[in-house]
């Protein structure tokens, strides 16, 4: 039977067609060459390597009250904003002041949270 399968693998096959044993050795062929490694591959790939460095933070709706002229102050900043091409959002804005806050020592938080008027705190009352 050995010379069966000898004479099968030496016939020559239809163009196109290879047979399991060139199949096989195509096969190895490929397994012998270097995998691409380390930075080379990063070099290639670098989307996928940044999409899993970036978290998602997770975001939370609040509602408060102020006063009208804080209220307004926001548009103004908003407009201070747009003249320097950076349109900006109420939330950036507060945000930025909250960043600016937490930079303060003890004693400047304390002297500008001394500085604001107290506000009654809910929603303020309808009028008809």
């Amino acid at each position: 039977m050995k010379d069966s399968t000898k004479a099968r693998a030496t016939k020559k096959s239809k163009p196109g067609k290879q047979t399991a044993q060139a199949v096989d050795a195509g096969n190895s062929a490929k397994a012998k060459t270097p995998k691409k490694t380390g930075a080379a591959s990063a070099e290639l790939k670098p989307h996928k390597q940044e999409a899993v460095a970036i978290e998602r933070v997770k975001l939370v709706r609040d509602s408060f009250t102020m006063p009208r002229d804080d209220y307004d102050l926001i548009a103004k900043l908003k407009a201070r904003a747009i003249e320097f091409k950076r349109p900006t959002k109420k939330s950036e804005l507060l945000r930025a002041g909250l960043q600016q806050l937490a930079a303060l020592s003890e004693s400047q938080l304390r002297t500008v949270l001394a500085a604001l008027p107290t506000v009654q705190t809910g929603r303020p009352k309808k009028t008809r």
